[in-house]
């Protein structure tokens, strides 16, 4: 897996871009979109893009499991999952306008000219042969019209070409292709009522507006290129259910074969997109578990000068300054916030000794250790010792064991008080910390 990180801030075009970028920069400053190559490049290679609009999680999330939960095994795949990721980020169709709309003429003084036009690079890409652009679209399209949800005039549920074929030397047969992505989708429906037709938006015959669009504009550079459409009246889970089965089939299609960690039906996405996300900080001396993580997360040891450095298990995760607030976003979601306590930080990145349910183990600064019962931190002369929430009578946290109910839920990192931190210091700075999981 290959990240592009172009690690620049967005060009600042407009005094109501400066007035929001203080409140709205991730701690690394980057709102730029990733790239993600999987696979071995080959000349034939699927470009899946989710994001153009930040109010549509179905598409961005699907994308994003593309690149964390699936191992590409033949062929090639590149995946944008956060095309639009300032969009996003606010939870906004388009804070300058609808991004994909933008693609016949574009000003260079428009906020989202580089982004844009880097997305075009990519899609020329002589490797590139066949694009899918996920999106989620309201109600479910249907052909002809039944009442207002079901309707010529809805998006969702659909695979959308623009004309009926091109002419290529691979994958020019547009509606063919479309129409055997929308078979493979409607033998796995949830329910009846979400099933897929095909929509042909014959743009070049007059639709002003779908000229604008990306998928147009990759057809025009000689790529098949195809929007998917799950609709917005489904949880977003089952939205990600319906995009994943379509790019499966057009991995099918595409001869592209895959790994995929969990089982595709609504229950398994809805555990894939939620569980195992993370956050590591600081080379990882900090490992923050997110799936359950609290809102507030109180005196949290952060680098003096301010400076958040950070990994992201997951390209939609990010870390957002405010004051001394510290917001992890997850896609358009705010999963917490982190509330500085500004500490200077020591370089030590040794081992620690914990006793865990009787056993010794050599601990790393970052690790989650699983606790049946109790837990006990050893005493090291070089290192003074704070378990956040536990409290007695003596002057240090060494050497005692301790047990779960002897913590104040309200500590916990989790809302399900199972997480606690077990945090290091030497003298006057911060070394690591290790979390203690206690098991339910």
């Amino acid at each position: 897996m290959e990240y592009d990180l172009n690690r620049g801030m967005l060009k600042l075009y407009s005094l109501l871009f400066l007035f929001l970028l203080p409140l709205c920069l991730s701690a690394n400053n980057n709102f730029n979109f990733n790239l993600i190559q999987k696979g071995k490049q080959d000349g034939n290679t699927l470009l899946v893009i989710g994001g153009i609009q930040g109010d549509e999680p179905g598409g961005f999330l699907s994308a994003s499991l593309l690149t964390t939960h699936y191992e590409i095994t033949k062929g090639s795949v590149w995946i944008v999952p956060n095309l639009n990721f300032y969009s996003i980020i606010k939870r906004s169709r388009g804070p300058y306008g609808d991004m994909n709309r933008k693609f016949a003429e574009l000003s260079e003084q428009d906020p989202e000219y580089a982004t844009v036009s880097r997305i075009k690079n990519y899609i020329k890409d002589d490797d590139v042969k066949l694009v899918v652009n996920l999106h989620d679209g309201s109600g479910y399209y249907r052909k002809k019209h039944v009442d207002d949800m079901h309707s010529p005039n809805r998006w969702g549920q659909c695979s959308i070409v623009d004309q009926t074929q091109i002419d290529i030397p691979m994958y020019g047969n547009l509606e063919e292709i479309s129409t055997e992505v929308v078979k493979h989708v409607n033998n796995n429906l949830i329910i009846s009522e979400d099933i897929y037709h095909v929509h042909n938006t014959r743009t070049k015959e007059g639709d002003k507006e779908m000229e604008k669009s990306l998928t147009y504009f990759a057809i025009n550079q000689g790529k098949a290129a195809f929007g998917n459409e799950a609709s917005k009246n489904l949880p977003t889970h089952k939205r990600v259910y319906y995009h994943l089965l379509a790019l499966e089939k057009y991995m099918g299609i595409m001869g592209i074969e895959f790994k995929r960690k969990f089982t595709l039906d609504s229950n398994g996405v809805y555990k894939a997109i939620n569980d195992d996300i993370y956050i590591s900080l600081y080379d990882e001396k900090i490992k923050l578990p997110l799936s359950r993580i609290r809102d507030v997360i109180k005196y949290f040891p952060i680098k003096k000068d301010a400076v958040l450095d950070f990994k992201a298990s997951n390209p939609l995760l990010t870390i957002i300054k405010k004051d001394n607030t510290y917001v992890i976003q997850y896609g358009n979601r705010r999963l917490s916030r982190l509330k500085a306590d500004y500490q200077e930080y020591d370089d030590d990145t040794k081992s620690v000794e914990i006793q865990i349910d009787g056993k010794l183990q050599d601990v790393k600064f970052g690790s989650l250790i699983d606790v049946e019962d109790n837990f006990l931190v050893k005493e090291n002369s070089r290192y003074r010792v704070n378990v956040i929430g536990y409290t007695n009578n003596k002057k240090k946290e060494t050497g005692i064991e301790i047990k779960n109910k002897e913590i104040p839920e309200r500590f916990s990192l989790d809302k399900k008080g199972t997480i606690y931190r077990v945090e290091y210091y030497t003298k006057n700075k911060f070394a690591g910390m290790v979390l203690i999981k206690f098991r339910t």
